[in-house]
């Protein structure tokens, strides 16, 4: 594995490892108006990064079948939705609910939030995982740029959810330094998720476009599901809208220059 590569792979678990550095630098909680700034930012940043780092490279893939060229994408598209939904089944939703009872019953609400921010974190280790997968093997509608474009993107919505999990430990009087490791441990397991794949590569090629499209269902399940209930609901909603855009511009950037 290159060093570039590796880089790659380590650059989301780096924003995550920030966001959670946010314990030492802000107050017990995160204002409203920072949150829904921050979730409306990662939600734009998820959504471009679906389509122009994932999907699109997935129907360039494809367009060898001709008019049957997008089934791959919308089988893999529609499994990676129904893979999150298993997922939310099991474990809760990152987000409040209305009442303010927290979030699905069954463990304790910040045992929850961990839980469920890990395992959100493994599509998106996938993610990067299956597209250094594609440029290695020399896919065209991948490129190290592009690639990097998308861990860049996946680190930037990863900076909140770093927060998300470390901030209501630190406001449940844990100490500091623990709740950072916490937050940076849930984020640990992406390049683990990435590596796993890459190592898979033979196995993966042949299936690429369907991975590529699993991790921009899931992805988008995420963002739909969580993301925008989150910074569109109560007070503020319309900082959450503009966050949203920013973050969905400067993806489509990020993509378009460097892919």
């Amino acid at each position: 594995m290159n060093i570039q590569i590796l880089v790659g792979i380590l650059i989301p678990f780096l924003g995550t490892s920030l966001g959670a550095a946010l314990v030492f630098f802000l107050k017990r909680e995160i204002s409203t108006k920072t949150q829904k700034s921050l979730t409306g930012f990662a939600a734009g940043v998820m959504v471009a990064a679906s389509f122009w780092s994932l999907l699109q490279p997935a129907l360039e893939s494809s367009a060898g079948m001709g008019t049957l060229a997008f089934l791959p994408a919308s089988i893999g598209f529609l499994i990676g939705v129904g893979f999150l939904l298993l997922l939310d089944m099991i474990t809760p939703h990152m987000h409040m609910d209305r009442q303010n009872e927290g979030p699905r019953s069954g463990f304790k609400r910040t045992t929850k939030l961990i839980l469920a921010v890990t395992l959100h974190n493994i599509p998106e280790g996938m993610a990067v995982g299956v597209v250094y997968a594609g440029f290695l093997a020399g896919d065209n509608g991948i490129t190290a740029a592009g690639a990097l474009a998308l861990a860049l993107g996946i680190a930037i919505q990863n900076f909140p959810e770093g927060a998300i999990v470390s901030m209501p430990l630190l406001g449940e009087g844990m100490p500091k330094r623990r709740t950072f490791r916490m937050g940076v441990l849930s984020g640990s397991v992406e390049p683990v998720a990435a590596v796993i794949t890459l190592l898979a590569a033979g196995l993966v090629t042949p299936v690429m476009p369907y991975f590529l499209a699993f991790a921009a269902g899931a992805m988008m399940y995420v963002v739909v599901e969580e993301l925008i209930p989150e910074m569109s609901e109560g007070l503020h909603s319309n900082i959450g809208t503009i966050a949203f855009s920013l973050g969905f511009v400067t993806m489509m950037i990020l993509d378009v220059t460097l892919g």
